[in-house]
């Protein structure tokens, strides 16, 4: 007498997963392809609050190049936001070469603009201790010997005169330049001013270089 065998219901859920561990891989999570979509709407963001001239150094393929320039024009809430998801979605369409060129690029400006901040505080820290401490000059030029001291104290003495007084800050800026002068900042020309924020930052040279209009 022949035994009847029951034949199992397939669970589709359970095929799925072990045909794709036959196949030697893995379906990432919804939760995973959430966070992934996510990072990369914020690298687009990073990239569309950039300042122009490190914006345009960026490696970025024609389509973003466009999509992140008409988001930088937009000044409506709705609009802008619209042209941000549409970043977003260019974002997703990048090749993965593409993205880690971009975030390479980002980390670099990142980097290089924080180290220039921090020797701009530290300049500024530097002119407010010589203003407040005549032995602060003392300790500057054991510091760095290579400084004329007689035009360290000239410019202290006019700079006090001219806040007490409610001047142009004219020798106050001078401070600047030469504090920045005597700590050898200018040999490593790295851009930094009184009047600029670190952001003329050097990257390769893209072919277009028309600008962008914040």
């Amino acid at each position: 007498m022949n035994r009847k065998t029951r034949t199992q219901p397939i669970n589709p859920a359970v095929a799925t997963e072990q045909d794709g561990s036959e196949h030697g891989y893995d379906r990432p999570s919804k939760s995973q392809l959430k966070r992934d979509m996510l990072a990369l709407q914020v690298l687009g963001v990073a990239l569309i609050d950039l300042p122009k001239d490190a914006l345009k150094r960026m490696p970025m393929p024609e389509k973003l190049d466009d999509a992140v320039r008409d988001a930088r024009k937009i000044t409506d809430h709705e609009g802008k936001r619209r042209q941000v998801q549409y970043v977003g979605r260019v974002m997703r369409s990048l090749t993965d070469e593409e993205t880690a060129a971009l975030r390479t690029a980002l980390d670099t400006y990142r980097g290089v603009n924080r180290a220039e901040t921090a020797k701009l505080h530290w300049i500024e820290h530097t002119r407010e201790k010589l203003l407040a401490d005549d032995a602060a000059l003392t300790e500057f030029i054991r510091q760095h010997p290579g400084v004329d001291p007689q035009e360290g104290r000239t410019l202290i003495r006019n700079a006090r005169k001219e806040r007490e007084q409610s001047k142009p800050p004219r020798y106050f800026r001078e401070m600047f330049q030469w504090i920045k002068s005597a700590a050898g900042a200018d040999e490593e020309d790295d851009g930094i001013d009184e009047t600029e924020d670190g952001d003329d930052v050097e990257f390769p040279q893209r072919d277009d270089d028309d600008g962008y209009k914040a």
